[in-house]
């Protein structure tokens, strides 16, 4: 006969499940035991044991970044006219007028991809890039596509990227989380629901680092065993709690979570450690910089490196605030001066971190999103700025199986609408699934009565760009 659980009077006892005992057994470290187990289940060989998100909220101007447009040139201040008729492009108006780029580009690398003066270090990689010019997006406001950016849905209350990834893989540092947000203090449009674990279970939400200050709050050098038996006692309630609640407790999250923050506190503080970097690292990151900004972007990329490096499975870093509600580069107006100090900040530091993964033998097994959650407007209404844009914009990838030096897809002449291999959000996330071994159509959860996933019925996977 099964042993049963002591319930709340008026309930009936209910039979222990071999997740419930394995849950409570020794004090929790059964459940850590399942986890262990269950992590690695990727449905074919992988190419990728890490990724790391280089999130630019706002906005990036595709058409003043990596898709140079010559016909903006030559009709820059003339109205779009005809143009704004069945566009897609948001308020294309017949008044507004087109608006050419304030920077020049040149064509870099053995594969002559051009790339703005804007981004100098990103172009001395780019032959390491897939550049991919045909994104879509789902709707034209911040918090939706940064959602949707993030989870594949519109609306909040479902798992992440990152989520997904270490609900299928699991962390290869027990110590360490599996998925790590390296933030500047700012949380963007859409709200922590970005980076939640949504109805996965508690353990695979975003651990949060901050670049100034204490990284990580109530992580310290492990104390005395004093430390370690209230631990053991908080566990023990826990999880005499666990059992009156069922199978899919939360209380049994809770549980790893703060078996997951105990052993932290001796691997964080060594993990975060940059003193234990050359100069000549630091100099390449830009910890040297004059910009403050720079310098903390500079510090979340070089985590980056040191976090994967640890074993952590994803991690996203997020574009400094710099006043800006709406995204970093959310530019409306002062184009030229926003969209260059934004640059100044990320382009060195995402450059190194490339370079360095490189020297490491890191790059291998890495694969690198430098993505927003939409573009730019290649026209104006008279200001000195660009307003958002869902029909066409540029993001990118490189690293572990992905082709080096490529375009993929393309706009019109104006960069307007995406009229070749358009890629859709949820084709983004099928491709970085599949390049870490995971076939996005059967990575699922059970929640509401049906099998959730990451893409629910979209999504394909980019095969184009894949090495």
């Amino acid at each position: 006969m099964n042993p049963v659980t002591k319930d709340c009077p008026g309930r009936m006892p209910r039979s222990i499940t071999r997740r419930q005992l394995l849950a409570t057994a020794s004090m929790g470290f059964g459940m850590m035991s399942l986890s262990s187990l269950m992590a690695g289940r990727s449905h074919f060989a992988p190419k990728v044991k890490s990724v790391i998100f280089c999130f630019m909220p706002g906005g990036v101007s595709h058409v003043d970044s990596f898709d140079p447009k010559p016909d903006l040139t030559r009709h820059d201040g003339q109205k779009i006219g005809e143009w704004a008729k069945g566009s897609k492009s948001m308020g294309a108006s017949p008044n507004r007028t087109w608006k050419k780029s304030p920077w020049k580009f040149q064509n870099h690398g053995q594969s002559g991809i051009p790339v703005s003066e804007l981004f100098p270090n990103i172009a001395t990689c780019v032959d390491d890039l897939a550049v991919i010019r045909s994104t879509v997006a789902a709707v034209p406001l911040h918090a939706g596509a940064n959602l949707f950016l993030h989870s594949g849905r519109l609306t909040a209350g479902s798992p992440s990227l990152g989520s997904w990834i270490t609900y299928g893989l699991g962390s290869e540092n027990q110590n360490l989380p599996g998925y790590v947000l390296l933030n500047s203090d700012s949380v963007p449009p859409g709200g922590k629901e970005n980076f939640s674990n949504g109805y996965l279970p508690a353990n695979y939400q975003a651990t949060s680092i901050k670049a100034e200050g204490v990284p990580v709050e109530n992580i310290v050098p492990a104390r005395s065993g004093k430390q370690q038996r209230k631990l053991e006692w908080l566990r023990q309630q826990d999880g005499e709690f666990a059992r009156t609640l069922g199978e899919y407790s939360g209380i049994e999250s809770a549980i790893r979570n703060y078996e997951m923050a105990f052993r932290m506190q001796t691997s964080v503080p060594d993990t975060l450690d940059l003193a234990r970097e050359s100069e000549a690292t630091r100099k390449l990151y830009g910890l040297d910089a004059e910009d403050k900004d720079l310098r903390q972007y500079a510090t979340q990329c070089l985590r980056a490196r040191r976090l994967i490096e640890s074993g952590v499975r994803f991690v996203e870093i997020t574009a400094n605030p710099l006043g800006i509600d709406n995204g970093t580069w959310d530019q409306h107006g002062n184009l030229k001066k926003g969209h260059e100090k934004n640059a100044l900040v990320t382009d060195q530091p995402i450059a190194a971190l490339i370079k360095d993964l490189k020297q490491r033998g890191l790059f291998e097994e890495t694969l690198i999103l430098w993505a927003g959650e939409m573009g730019r407007t290649p026209h104006g209404g008279g200001g000195d700025g660009r307003d958002h844009h869902t029909s066409g914009f540029t993001v990118w990838l490189a690293g572990a199986g992905i082709k080096g030096g490529v375009v993929h897809g393309a706009t019109d002449e104006f960069g307007m609408e995406a009229v070749e291999n358009v890629v859709e959000i949820h084709d983004l996330h099928a491709t970085i699934l599949h390049l870490l071994g995971l076939d996005h159509e059967r990575l699922t959860y059970r929640y509401g009565g049906r099998d959730m996933s990451l893409t629910d019925v979209h999504g394909h996977v980019i095969k184009e760009i894949l090495a």
